[in-house]
């Protein structure tokens, strides 16, 4: 119960500002480490209750996989550039400013999901072509879709009020109401799914209902908390200068998590050259990676208020040492996790698609090759977190966009061509390594930047 008790306003800057960051990051990590892997969790069950439906139902969950990835894009655009300037207002003193912009990211990402919606809802046979399904997936991807553009609303304003409370160093709130909507997923699905008989829709329906108990419990939260900014109407003042700082911090987010869209769905077209069993075994290859880097992430993200919090009170030495700590543990983690995975690739591949050989010997192979590089992502994850913790919006974006758009599109125009199945699946781990260095030379010159600041007094 500890990580869930109040606290005071000069206690949570006593805490994000003085406290060492080896005590900090990591008490902030935990529940945000929680929740990234109850959300991967679910999202793997999905896949794996779904692909008891058969290949084509399997192929279906990675193709609308994408169109999900697009709407959690515009959410974390919306949540992190959001809460990026709430942490900078509370790390100056600003309290008001800092209810302005959590009202404003809210309101603003509940009715862009209601425009989202209304499109995909009234093109959906023409959209789940475009995301790659072919003929023998298309009808499972329609149903799945389906129930799952009518809970974007819920589901935007979730991702940002998560990413507002753990700006504000309140990580374990959001903890709560996501870990409870991931687990009622998990239970809903097989009850949807082969009870009512519903197949890939009851999956759908099973992430609908936890999407909109969690934005119930997210909501109740953020405003009954006596130490969370709270969420109301009359807050909700926006101005031009307030989008344009909430965009440019956020953009990284939609660049990130963007372009995976557009990758995935050039993944799924040229997998879907060799049948459906490629674009099954590359979904469940590409769910499990993101469980793994999860881990990594929850780490960053409790990295993040503490970057956030320091750079506004003028405290770069802290955030330098904060970002040096990150780096070593999330690359250690990364290490280990990958170590024992790659022990078990073929296992784990299995236990999605036991039936099918082909599914196991294609994913098998592109989990294996994507591990190899696994570790390098704490140096990139980090990297990307510090950029646009401190509000440098074109090299943040410029870091979020390299892994799956720079270099990852093209590699998966050219190799598939060149060396066909081996193509896409070594096209990741190549970007990987592109990744690193490119990260490498753009970080270098902000930590320089940074050292050469005096701390403010």
């Amino acid at each position: 119960m500890k990580l869930i008790q109040s606290m005071t306003p000069e206690k949570r800057n006593e805490m994000m500002l003085s406290a060492p960051v080896s005590h900090v990051i990591p008490r902030l990590a935990v529940p945000t480490i929680i929740s990234m892997l109850i959300t991967a969790i679910y999202n793997m069950a999905d896949t794996f209750f779904v692909s008891q439906l058969g290949t084509s139902a399997s192929g279906a969950v990675g193709v609308i996989f994408s169109a999900m990835a697009i709407i959690q894009a515009i959410s974390f655009m919306m949540g992190m550039g959001t809460g990026t300037n709430v942490s900078q207002a509370l790390g100056a003193g600003d309290e008001e400013r800092a209810r302005r912009y959590a009202s404003t990211g809210f309101f603003t990402a509940f009715g862009v999901g209601i425009v989202i919606a209304a499109l995909a809802l009234s093109n959906i046979d023409w959209l789940v072509r475009f995301l790659g399904a072919t003929e023998t997936i298309a009808p499972y991807a329609k149903d799945y879709a389906t129930y799952i553009f009518y809970a974007a609303p819920f589901m935007m304003c979730s991702f940002v009020m998560n990413n507002l409370l753990r700006f504000e160093g309140l990580a374990a709130y959001g903890m709560l109401g996501i870990t409870t909507g991931g687990i009622l997923n998990m239970i809903l699905d097989p009850i949807f799914i082969f009870g009512f008989g519903l197949g890939t829709a009851g999956a759908a329906i099973a992430t609908a209902i936890s999407q909109l108990v969690s934005f119930s419990i997210l909501l109740f939260m953020s405003n009954t908390r006596p130490d969370a900014i709270h969420i109301s109407p009359r807050h909700f003042r926006p101005t031009l200068s307030m989008y344009g700082r909430i965009l440019y911090i956020g953009f990284p987010s939609l660049g990130r998590q963007g372009l995976a869209s557009v990758s995935t769905i050039i993944l799924n077209t040229a997998a879907g050259i060799h049948g459906d069993a490629a674009i099954a075994a590359m979904s469940i290859v590409s769910r499990f990676i993101m469980f793994i880097n999860s881990t990594v992430i929850g780490f960053g993200q409790g990295f993040q208020p503490v970057c956030g919090f320091s750079y506004g009170a003028g405290k770069y030495s802290r955030v330098r040492e904060a970002f040096r700590f990150c780096v070593k543990v999330s690359t250690l983690i990364l290490f280990v996790l990958a170590c024992g995975s790659m022990l078990f690739s073929e296992q784990i591949v299995t236990l999605f698609r036991r039936d099918d050989p082909l599914v196991i010997a294609i994913g098998t192979k592109a989990l294996r090759l994507q591990l190899c590089t696994l570790p390098l992502w704490g140096f990139v994850v980090m990297g990307n977190m510090l950029t646009q913790s401190i509000g440098y919006g074109l090299r943040a974006t410029l870091l979020s966009t390299a892994r799956q758009g720079i270099f990852l599109i093209p590699l998966l125009l050219v190799l598939p061509s060149m060396l066909g199945l081996t193509g896409i699946q070594i096209a990741q781990p190549i970007s990987d390594i592109f990744t690193l260095i490119f990260t490498i030379l753009i970080v270098s010159g902000v930590l320089r930047q940074l050292k050469s600041k005096p701390d403010r007094t």
